[in-house]
């Protein structure tokens, strides 16, 4: 058998990881026909076929199974030897792969990586935003941004952040054409823009007054799978939505939206920074834990009137 190099063990650990050409040329920056020929020279060094592939999917035979859990663990190592070396530096580098779902990103995650980005100009960081849940390990990244309930069992997990609430909001003219809900069992006669998770499951809006809670399937003309585009319908009449406050407090300030059932939308825990749970952190991932640490209290919501 001929030689196997680290690059041919590196780009099979890559396309087994993502299952996906295309997502491994992209992180190895190499094109999708260069890393299929070098899948095709080790798996004829090896006389071994380590991947089925399909013009619409890639998965991996019991022989590529087996390498990929006896070498990535090795790799692992090797990284982590490699990143030991970052101790030496005055300041951490590198780069930090982070995953959040979509809001999540744009209310917390981004302003606080544009700040850390300051702090450590020599770390870089990728921020995948994506609503359904990522195991973190096997994407590939090093950390996610998730509510804690989310969350598995051998995540080390930070809040980031602290309480937040979702409130239910219409535009005035949409009042106009509908009487204004009292209670959310009101919400069954009026229309509303539906939120729909990548598991294709449609969000129930959920409330909860002095200890009674209760979970309201909406019905509306519009669905949407993300929870940022319901903003602009909701200004425009479409239907009431039920979004985070911190998007659009400024809105309900200026009148351009009206807050209701204020008394069935209590704060809950609010967002975590989650790492897996091994003996080895990062430089820059350690160094952006702290920070989101020293950070955290600022998103403390004013719960005033």
């Amino acid at each position: 058998m001929k030689a196997v190099s680290a690059t041919d063990l590196t780009t099979f650990l890559c396309i087994a990881k993502h299952l996906s050409f295309s997502r491994a040329a992209i992180e190895l920056g190499q094109s999708p026909s260069a890393l299929s020929h070098s899948l095709r020279g080790l798996e004829k060094r090896l006389g071994i076929r380590l991947f089925n592939r399909t013009t619409r999917s890639v998965a991996l035979t019991e022989a590529g199974e087996r390498l990929y859990s006896r070498v990535r663990p090795a790799f692992r190592d090797i990284d982590d030897a490699l990143e030991d070396l970052n101790s030496f530096r005055d300041k951490p580098s590198g780069t930090l792969r982070i995953t959040a779902g979509r809001t999540a990103a744009q209310l917390v995650l981004l302003p606080l990586v544009s700040e850390f980005l300051q702090a450590y100009p020599e770390v870089r960081v990728e921020v995948v935003s994506d609503d359904a849940l990522v195991d973190v390990v096997a994407g590939g990244f090093d950390a996610g941004v998730r509510f804690g309930e989310r969350l598995e069992a051998d995540m080390v997990s930070l809040a980031i952040g602290s309480t937040m609430r979702s409130v239910v909001v219409g535009s005035p003219e949409l009042f106009e054409r509908f009487p204004t809900p009292q209670t959310p069992q009101d919400l069954h006669a009026l229309p509303c823009i539906r939120h729909r998770y990548p598991s294709g499951v449609i969000y129930d809006w959920e409330f909860e007054r002095r200890g009674i809670s209760q979970e309201i399937k909406v019905d509306g003309p519009i669905t949407l799978d993300d929870v940022g585009m319901m903003v602009g319908p909701a200004l425009q009449g479409v239907g009431l939505a039920y979004v985070f406050e911190e998007m659009v407090k400024e809105l309900i300030a200026s009148g351009q939206l009206i807050q209701v059932l204020g008394d069935w939308c209590p704060y809950y825990p609010g967002l975590n920074l989650y790492y897996p749970s091994r003996r080895h952190v990062p430089a820059a991932l350690r160094a952006f834990i702290e920070f989101a640490r020293s950070k955290r209290d600022r998103f403390e919501p004013d719960r005033r009137g």
